[in-house]
């Protein structure tokens, strides 16, 4: 099944992989100031400028996207307090839906009831996937350790 919220979601072209690099230098170079908020120039296709202010945190977000656009990455921005489905949360840590709704009944991973669905809020995704991770992290550290004791021809 294709997840609608992800399928319009694009691999940037080359000349917007290369308006990125160019972007992101430009931008960074402003966030070193103590501001709460920017004010950037857009021209529109008269060239005529219009000021708009920004939050610096939303500055620091542009950067962001420019960079991972620059790497030639999609990009989809989640607010954190969004609410996921189960099969958006389970896109998200790369499991299947099964495997997510055993977690969550498991009581591994907190989630709420929206009439009978299930919704599992995205910082709450965010902390098991971290946690996921560095148990992973932890076990291949532990698997390498033991490989070099046994002598196994690992480096």
């Amino acid at each position: 099944m294709t997840n609608p919220a992800l399928s319009n979601v694009t691999l940037p072209a080359e000349r917007e992989v290369e308006a990125a690099v160019q972007g992101q230098r430009t931008l960074a170079a402003f966030l070193a100031t103590g501001f709460e908020t920017q004010r950037i120039q857009i021209f529109d296709e008269k060239n005529q400028a219009h000021q708009v202010e920004l939050p610096t945190s939303a500055l620091r977000l542009l950067v962001d996207i420019l960079s991972e656009l620059s790497n030639g990455n999609a990009v989809r921005v989640v607010p954190v307090h969004a609410e996921l489905t189960t099969q958006e949360a389970a896109d998200l840590l790369n499991v299947s839906r099964p495997h997510l709704v055993k977690l969550l009944e498991e009581g591994a991973l907190p989630h709420h009831k929206t009439g009978k669905h299930r919704r599992v809020r995205f910082e709450n995704l965010m902390h098991f996937k971290s946690e996921r991770d560095r148990a992973s992290e932890m076990a291949m550290e532990e698997l390498a350790k033991q490989a070099q004791e046994l002598e196994m021809g690992y480096q």
